[in-house]
This record gives C-alpha cells, sequence and structure tokens, in this order.
C-alpha cells in the first residue's frame, strides 16, 4: 500500500500583499500564510485560519500579529492547550498536524514497531475536536500509523485505558478539559498509558520543530481507511468491566444505596457514568441534571465548566433541592475529574478535591487486610493535604510526594509497581483521582463509582470527614488563584518574592518560615545539600514553604505555582490544628498575609469569593 509521505499538497493558495509595519511580524505571517493550506470551514460561523492572519495584517494589527505568530503553543500539561485561533501560539488545523507528525516522527524513531503497534485517537465534543482528531489521524495514517479510531466522542480516560489494552504505541486525546469554551487541546499518552512526561515531551517538541511543513493532507481518510479501526464498542465494553471489578465486590444487598444528582457540566461525562452506573446497579438512584446533560461546547449554564468553580455547581444543586436528594456529584467537562456536594444543617458543602482524596483513600484501605494495608502505597502531590501522610503514619502504609500532575503521579506509580510495591491510590487535589486497576491516570468515572461504593457503607461522607478530623486533627485548606495578565507579569511576581530574603525569606508577617523549597531554583532549606528530592525545572514556577505554629495551630504549610495550562497563579494553604476554628482562622491568616506581602500587584486578581483579603485597612 503506497502511504502518502512523498507527496506535499500541490495547489498553494496565493500570499497575501498585505504587509505589516514590523517587519519581523510580516516575515512570520508570510511563513504562516505559507504553510497554513487548509481550507475555509463549510460553516459560515467561522472563517479560515489564513484569513484571520490576513485580515490582521489589513488591520496592522501588530499587538495581536505578536501573540500569535512570535511564541510557538508548547508542551504544557501532558500535550498542548490554547485558545482556537490562527497562529503558532493556538490551537488549530495547522498547528495540529505539525504536531501530529511530529509525534509520529518520534514514535517511529522511539519505539520499535510503532506503526504496526499504532496510536489511540479520541476527542470530546469542544469547537474544533472533530476537525482536528480526523486531521490527527490523517497525519498519522499519512505516516504509516496504525489508528485505533474512538468514532464518537469519550471520555479522556477511554484513551489511556486502549493505549495500555491494545498495546498501542501512545495515544491523543483532543480535548482542553475543564478550560473556559474558547480553548481546545491536544493531550498526549505514552505506550505505558501515562501522560507523557520529561524528556519525552522536549524530545517531541523538538520533532515537532523538524515537521513544520504538512504533508499531504488526505481527506478522504476522514471516512474509512485500511490503517484506521473503530475501537469505541469494543473499549467501552472493557472498561465498564474493569469499573465493576474495582466496585462491585464491595457492594451487597444490605448496603444502602444513596439517590444523588449529577452533572457533566455540558461535557461527555453523562453516557459513560450512565454505562457504569448500570452495571453497579446505581442507574435508578441516579438523576441527571438535564439542562446539563448532554455536551455542548459553549457550556451556556456556567461560567466556567470547572467544578472547582465556585457556582459550578449551582444548577444541579438546584435541583437537588427540588427533589430533597441531599448528595450531588459532578465531572467536569472530559469527565477526568470528579466533584461531590452534600447537604448539611447549614446549607450545602461542596468537598474540597483534598478531603475526597482522603475520604477515597481511607475508604481503599477498609478494602484491605493488615497485611495488605503494610504492603500499601498511595500517592499525592506536592500541592495537596498532608492528612494522608498523617494517617498513614499510624495506618502502616506510605504515601510518596510527587511534583503536580498526573503525568508524575501515573508515571512513579508505575517506576514504584516495577519496585515491587503495591499502588493502591493516587490523587491530586484538583480533583484528580486514580485508581491504578483501571487507568494509569485521573478518572472521574472511577471516582464516582467508588464515592458512591463509600457512602453506602459510611451514610454521610460529611460525618465520615468529621471523624477523620477528630482523629487526625483538622487540615483546613484554602485554596485559590490570582488571574495573571501574561507570564511576564507571572515571573515578575515570583522574581519579586524571592528578592524578599536570601537564601530565602525568613518571615511571613508573624510566622517564621521553618524550611523553604523551590522547585525552580532547585532550593531545599531542609536537605543536608539543599538540593529539593523532587526534580527542578527553570521553566516553571513553583515554591512551597512551612510555617511556625501560631494562635495555637500546629503550623501552616503553602506552596504557590504558576498554571502550566491557565494565566494564573495557583496558591495553596493548609493550616493543622487540633481545633477546627484554630485551623481555619490560621489558614485565612496565611492566605490574608500572602495577598498583601506577596501578591499586591494590581495586575493580579484574586478568585472572586477571596476578594475580601485584598482589601487594606484604612490609612
Amino acid at each position: 500500500m503506497a502511504l502518502m509521505t512523498d507527496h506535499f499538497l500541490p495547489t498553494v493558495p496565493p500570499i497575501t500583499n498585505y504587509v505589516c509595519s514590523v517587519p519581523r511580524l510580516n516575515a512570520l505571517a508570510k511563513e504562516w500564510l505559507r504553510l497554513d493550506q487548509v481550507p475555509a470551514p463549510d460553516t459560515r460561523k467561522d472563517k479560515s485560519t489564513r484569513a484571520e492572519i490576513e485580515d490582521l495584517l489589513l488591520e496592522d494589527d501588530t499587538r495581536e500579529l505578536s501573540k500569535r505568530l512570535e511564541t510557538r503553543i508548547a508542551f504544557g500539561t501532558a500535550g498542548l492547550r490554547a485558545r482556537v485561533q490562527a497562529g503558532f501560539s493556538r490551537i488549530n488545523s495547522l498547528t495540529v498536524i505539525q504536531t501530529s507528525q511530529g509525534l509520529a516522527e518520534y514514535l517511529s524513531k522511539e519505539i520499535p514497531g510503532a506503526e504496526k503497534a499504532g496510536i489511540v485517537i479520541g476527542r470530546d465534543d469542544r469547537h474544533g475536536s472533530t476537525k482536528f482528531s480526523h486531521l490527527a489521524a490523517a497525519a498519522f495514517i499519512a505516516k504509516g500509523f496504525k489508528v485505533w479510531w474512538y468514532e464518537n466522542i469519550v471520555h479522556t480516560p477511554l484513551v489511556p485505558f486502549a493505549v495500555k489494552h491494545l498495546g498501542a504505541a501512545a495515544g491523543v486525546m483532543i480535548t482542553a478539559s475543564h478550560n473556559p469554551a474558547q480553548d481546545n487541546g491536544y493531550k498526549v499518552y505514552g505506550s505505558n498509558g501515562c501522560q507523557i512526561n520529561s524528556p519525552a515531551d522536549a524530545a517531541i517538541a523538538a520533532s515537532i520543530l523538524q515537521n513544520q511543513k504538512p504533508f499531504r493532507w488526505a481527506w478522504e481518510v476522514w471516512g474509512e481507511h485500511p490503517l484506521k479501526e473503530g475501537i469505541l464498542e469494543p473499549m467501552m465494553h472493557e472498561y465498564i468491566k474493569k469499573i465493576c471489578e474495582l466496585v462491585n465486590p464491595h457492594f451487597d444487598d444490605k448496603r444502602a444505596r444513596v439517590p444523588f444528582v449529577y452533572t457533566p457540566l455540558h461535557g461527555v461525562g453523562f453516557r459513560f457514568m450512565a454505562a457504569a452506573m448500570n452495571q453497579v446497579q446505581l442507574r435508578t438512584k441516579m438523576t441527571v441534571v438535564e439542562a446539563q446533560s448532554q455536551p455542548d461546547p459553549d457550556f451556556p449554564t456556567v461560567k466556567y465548566p470547572n467544578p472547582e468553580e465556585q457556582g459550578a455547581l449551582t444548577f444541579a444543586i438546584s435541583v437537588a433541592r427540588t427533589l430533597d436528594i441531599s448528595l450531588v456529584l459532578a465531572n467536569d467537562p472530559d469527565a477526568d475529574r470528579f466533584s461531590a456536594a452534600e447537604v448539611t444543617e447549614s446549607g450545602w458543602l461542596q468537598f474540597t478535591g483534598d478531603q475526597i482524596g482522603v475520604l477515597l483513600g481511607c475508604y481503599v484501605l477498609t478494602l484491605m487486610n493488615s497485611e495488605e494495608i503494610q504492603n500499601c502505597v498511595m500517592l499525592t502531590s506536592a500541592v495537596s493535604s498532608y492528612m494522608l501522610a498523617e494517617i498513614a503514619a499510624t495506618k502502616g502504609f506510605q504515601v510518596v510526594e510527587t511534583l503536580t500532575g498526573f503525568k508524575w503521579l501515573g508515571s512513579i506509580a508505575l517506576d514504584l509497581e516495577k519496585q515491587g510495591k503495591k499502588v493502591c491510590f493516587a490523587y491530586e487535589e484538583a480533583l484528580g483521582y486514580m485508581f491504578p486497576g483501571v487507568v494509569q491516570d485521573k478518572d472521574g468515572i472511577a471516582a464516582a463509582a467508588m464515592f458512591l461504593s463509600a457512602v453506602s457503607e459510611w451514610g454521610s461522607p460529611r460525618e465520615k470527614m468529621r471523624q477523620l478530623y477528630e482523629e487526625y486533627g483538622w487540615f483546613v485548606p484554602k485554596n485559590t488563584y490570582w488571574r495573571s495578565p501574561d507570564i511576564y507579569t507571572t515571573q515578575e511576581i515570583f522574581k519579586k518574592i524571592r528578592s524578599l530574603g536570601s537564601p530565602f525569606p525568613v518571615s511571613l508577617a508573624e510566622r517564621k518560615v521553618l524550611r523553604w523549597r523551590d522547585l525552580t531554583t532547585g532550593y531545599d532549606s531542609a536537605t543536608p545539600d539543599n538540593i529539593p528530592v523532587l526534580p527542578c525545572s527553570k521553566s516553571s514556577q513553583m515554591i512551597t514553604c512551612w510555617l511556625d505554629g501560631f494562635l495555637g495551630d500546629e503550623g501552616i504549610r503553602f506552596t504557590v505555582r504558576a498554571s502550566g495550562t491557565e494565566p494564573k497563579i495557583k496558591i495553596y494553604v493548609e493550616c493543622h490544628s487540633k481545633q477546627e476554628d484554630t485551623a481555619t482562622e490560621g489558614a485565612l491568616q496565611a492566605l490574608s498575609w500572602l495577598s498583601q506581602e506577596w501578591f499586591s500587584d494590581p495586575r493580579l486578581a484574586i478568585e472572586e469569593k477571596f476578594y475580601h483579603l485584598t482589601e487594606r485597612p484604612a490609612a
């Protein structure tokens, strides 16, 4: 069978005569127009990406041209994520094809038999997802790759699941997860079913730069092709079977099956949640939020399609209140994250990611005997609560800390398995929960099923959480973020923080700094050589600080880091105390001090629910 790799697209539209007033931008625009040969979309709603750049040239919009063309979209959280627009710094047909060509070239060089092992390709329902997934498939087929193809929209965990199940060389999921509606992304999984990590990400990025000119875009592979095989039905069957293996042994007729309201937040989760609930005999207990049940890339009923954001569950809680149901469950749009809320005597309580992580971790422990607990390892990230580690010290299992992101949690779990360890569970406070028996990544459907299994045994998850606090102390988090206008402002902020002391600040207001760990500069005051145990990266901003006890608490730990996918500076504060009010007061106090001493720059905007912390005393 002849491949298409030797033939470039023969028909090249003429380069526009429009000229930009800045020569370097003019050259970049012409290079874009030379490479961007994608036909205009059929829908009237969108203009072609060529036309977008031509219009900017015509308007001589140098500011926008600079944003679009001067930097290349880079690998962040296991792939690409950006606004769907024309330009090298955006997600569009050209950058998707370039990325696919570069990834294919990398896989061919690094993995023997990669073409035969194939690539898994899935997509969600965001703007551009269908087109981008077809273009990615065409690029891989042009390189001679077998394409394991999801014929319809899927939730993200089905891609790494299929990679492992089929023994594929890699997987690609077209999604921007919980980002705003105007964004999309290209998420890459390695042959181990984990999100790609260093040094593979840098090698793939280099390969992309060496494969900039698109090969012939074979539009005919949008349909059937000998190298393209649909896998949705068999993978769905196998995936649900794994969910049942995880959950069903722990359900029995004696347990109460609690009714709940479920929302996929206009994402793809409902189909997969319903299938899982059918198999664990909970479908009749689930009421879906009809207004948010079907995929809609505009997310019309929520400000942000992210269950972490304040107000994201308001619609679902309203439905639950009307039906007198006490429990609400939610997934983010690609259903790899999970959130829950429960009604209390004082209103609705949405559990934090750490609380759900601790509850799930403790439930996993109840399913083991004492010997299994001694061999158990659980993983948390550097921004997650220390509560699970406190429980581990008492129960006798091990908790391993990793860098943020499931590219670390997943890969380190595999490393530990190779060492003979039994990794039972991993979580990150950003509503991500991993059960290695299902996928080597976060999975919102598996987490929901396990959470419901726990609730069927415990009853109120809030009451169970309170019991754990009373036993191990209160770990009160106050996590938030500041929106930053751009990466340059973020870099300035972190430079200012580091200038507050040498080698680090000795205090934050009235609290003494006990330990300082900077994973950007590679400094840790607690190690003998001052080199952190965790990997460091000069390209990402991340500082963790431990403060002494004050006001009767046991101390505070907080981390500030720049998001790899959004224009945010994220902060994670946790105060440990034997009393809830003392821990709450300590966490809020630290957050207030940080807003005044570290993040007072007027260009930053704190998350709405913490506006009051930025108020300054009257002169």
